[in-house]
């Protein structure tokens, strides 16, 4: 699987669903960098999200401690470079092969979200392949920024003659043909520094998505994605939100607030070292306190490193105030964010939380107050050969990323120099028109 250049980024070519495929990912997150290499062998496609074609095996998976990133930003190239190494290399030995390329997730670079809409005129005759090209064509046209590259442009449905939610307008009869494009974008230098630090290691780079893309992908189930829900990715550094209807994403956003927020509030609130309040969130926190909290003690340890520095008690409700107030303040945001983009209606009632951050106890209960939506937490799904520990939140993004090369097929991807457009699906006409497409470039 070799990628093609569109703006200056690697573009992955559509999977064939009649073989296997080796797939390398690489997901660099502020608190971890995790390598995963998985087989993906043919099965039947699924309904919801056309291009979901196969089964995924992990066969290799390494993860080292975060360095050189803050906050979803490179701050460090040498000290990141380090991290990839290790950590592609213990997924290389588990797997017994060599890794040479890999896809890559996004959180850096400010992560932009639009809708273009574009309507030409089809005279009352017949929408043939020549019409969506040119229709597309004029949307993604409007997105073309020199100071910021497409990362994902889907279109995400069809108008005739204003009659909107058409899905397949091939073949149809109409006056006015019109498209709604999605588009997910940012800034070059964050990816050019991404490649970098990838490329630094001796690897390349052969595709590139967006986080919040790749956490849905693996934490929503079909129901979800196709009747409207926002998957709310909870890292150590930021919090990403995307917005799923009709088997599309319609919608990104991104917090910088994340888990390690929490970390750093109670290192200061409790005058203690970051390693141990670490430890504090993980065993003790809690996003919600109870009448217990005030009786239960618990020891802080001292910052210094004098043995005569003796441990300090604290009420647990202390602990539980820290961290709700940082919890309330994250949820009170993302709530702020979906109600201003406009897509609330199509989220309705369901949120999916996932990432590491997401499994803070009690942390449900309050996204449900606060969001005033149904929560669940959600976990990497569709693949086999995880480790346990790998199981949970925490590694949804990096199984988003073995998924993406699936579903890659939907988007529509422009360049300065012209479209090359893949629509994947289950209607033989839309797989006939994006072969064409191809072959037109």
């Amino acid at each position: 699987m070799f990628g093609s250049s569109h703006f200056g980024l690697p573009r992955l070519k559509p999977l064939s669903s009649k073989r296997s495929h080796v797939v390398s990912v690489l997901d660099i997150g502020s608190t971890k960098v995790v390598c995963m290499i998985g087989r993906l062998t043919p099965r039947e496609e699924s309904q919801i999200l056309p291009g979901r074609t196969h089964n995924i095996e992990i066969i290799g998976i390494g993860h080292q401690r975060s360095r050189g990133i803050k906050t979803g930003v490179i701050a460090d190239l040498d000290a990141l470079e380090g991290v990839i190494r290790l950590a592609v290399d213990a997924a290389e030995r588990m797997a017994g092969l060599t890794v040479e390329s890999l896809i890559v997730n996004l959180t850096a670079g400010r992560l932009g979200s639009d809708i273009y809409t574009a309507t030409i005129d089809l005279g009352g005759q017949e929408v043939e392949l020549n019409d969506l090209k040119k229709v597309l064509s004029a949307a993604c046209q409007q997105s073309l920024r020199q100071d910021r590259s497409v990362l994902h442009s889907l279109a995400t449905g069809f108008s005739l003659d204003g009659e909107r939610g058409i899905r397949d307008p091939l073949a149809m009869y109409g006056d006015a043909l019109g498209v709604d494009m999605h588009v997910v974008t940012a800034e070059r230098s964050a990816l050019k520094n991404l490649e970098l630090s990838v490329n630094r290691a001796h690897l390349s780079v052969e595709g590139i998505v967006a986080t919040p893309y790749a956490s849905g992908l693996a934490a929503l189930v079909d129901d979800e994605v196709e009747l409207g829900c926002a998957a709310i990715d909870m890292g150590g550094g930021t919090t990403t939100i995307s917005v799923f209807a009709e088997g599309k994403l319609v919608h990104t956003d991104a917090v910088g607030l994340g888990g390690h927020h929490v970390t750093t509030d109670l290192a200061r609130g409790l005058s203690t070292r970051i390693e141990d309040a670490e430890r504090l969130k993980v065993v003790h926190a809690t996003a919600l306190s109870n009448s217990s909290d005030e009786r239960e003690l618990i020891s802080i340890p001292p910052i210094g490193e004098d043995d005569r520095d003796q441990p300090s008690q604290v009420p647990r409700a202390l602990v539980s105030r820290i961290v709700s107030a940082r919890i309330e303040e994250t949820m009170e945001l993302i709530r702020d964010r979906i109600q201003r983009s406009g897509f609330s209606p199509i989220v309705g009632k369901r949120v999916v939380l996932t990432g590491g951050a997401s499994q803070l106890t009690g942390l449900a209960d309050v996204a449900r107050r606060i969001l005033a939506r149904n929560v669940r937490i959600g976990r990497p799904m569709g693949v086999s050969g995880l480790p346990t520990a790998a199981k949970g939140p925490a590694f949804s993004t990096a199984v988003g990323l073995m998924i993406y090369p699936q579903v890659a097929d939907m988007e529509t991807h422009a360049s300065q120099s012209g479209l090359l457009m893949s629509l994947g699906g289950n209607n033989s006409r839309i797989a006939r028109m994006g072969q064409w497409l191809k072959e037109s470039f």
